[in-house]
């Protein structure tokens, strides 16, 4: 259990509203316009922040993501950067931040100096793409003493027995990831994703939120009316490079409020 992810899922449904979760790519575009971008999300109507730490060999990345890593990574990221820009962050707004990040990463920080940097730098949860629920103890264990909630991801071809595994010992809310395949945006969702989504729901008690592929507000409203949120990514990191270097991301700003609004927010 995480409470400021419980809280804001709780505060959410007495509103009748989705969760709007955007992902960024930490220090992306470069660290000087990162914040401003953070900045941007976080005033037009995200609810939860989703920050991405880059990886040279990424698992579940799409091409738009893996150029955003790439990037940063050229700029000189490191573990140790990534938890400053998010004590920034955790400064400057309230809302809970989860972080997305490979095992390697973890493991190669150490398991406890890592989570404990998430707990003392303000994150709420960790998504990590490539942990298997098989060997997952140690780190959810770990969690669960930094009171950083482990979010667990099920896809459209997870086995329904298995399904029901990683939401019972997931916290904070489960991923649903939209697509066979690896992230980036789409034109349309599967069919099948209404059907995913509501057999997803009857396993689970965790609220269950919806990723990879929504680009458009329209297809973020018709994810969001099978869950309770919706996760974007490679369509925010177009955005973001849609900026004309003035640092306002007037385009990213728009399209987060369009979205919000579609949810039932109002930034």
């Amino acid at each position: 259990m995480n409470g400021r992810l419980d809280d804001t899922f709780a505060r959410l449904r007495q509103q009748r509203r989705k969760a709007l979760i955007p992902f960024l790519t930490a220090e992306y575009p470069d660290p000087e316009r990162f914040k401003p971008a953070v900045d941007a999300t976080c005033s037009s109507g995200a609810d939860i922040l989703e920050i991405g730490f880059p990886h040279s060999d990424p698992l579940a990345d799409g091409p738009v993501i893996q150029r955003s890593s790439h990037r940063a990574i050229v700029n000189g990221f490191t573990v140790s950067r990534g938890f400053a820009a998010i004590r920034s962050i955790a400064a400057a707004h309230s809302l809970p931040i989860v972080v997305m990040c490979y095992s390697n990463l973890i493991f190669r920080a150490g398991l406890s100096r890592f989570l404990g940097e998430c707990r003392d730098s303000g994150v709420s949860g960790l998504i990590v793409p490539d942990m298997i629920l098989e060997e997952s103890d140690k780190l959810r264990s770990t969690c669960a003493r930094r009171d950083v909630a482990y979010i667990g991801l099920v896809t459209p071809t997870t086995p329904k027995d298995r399904a029901a595994s990683i939401a019972e010992f997931g916290s904070g809310f489960l991923y649903l990831v939209s697509v066979t395949g690896t992230t980036g945006t789409r034109t349309r969702l599967d069919p099948k994703l209404r059907q995913s989504a509501t057999r997803i729901k009857k396993q689970t008690a965790l609220p269950v939120c919806i990723g990879f592929g929504i680009s458009t507000p329209d297809m973020a409203a018709e994810a969001a009316r099978y869950a309770d949120g919706v996760i974007i990514g490679s369509k925010i990191i177009e955005l973001i490079d849609s900026d004309n270097g003035d640092g306002h991301f007037r385009n990213l700003r728009g399209f987060m409020a369009e979205v919000a609004g579609r949810l039932g927010g109002n930034p």
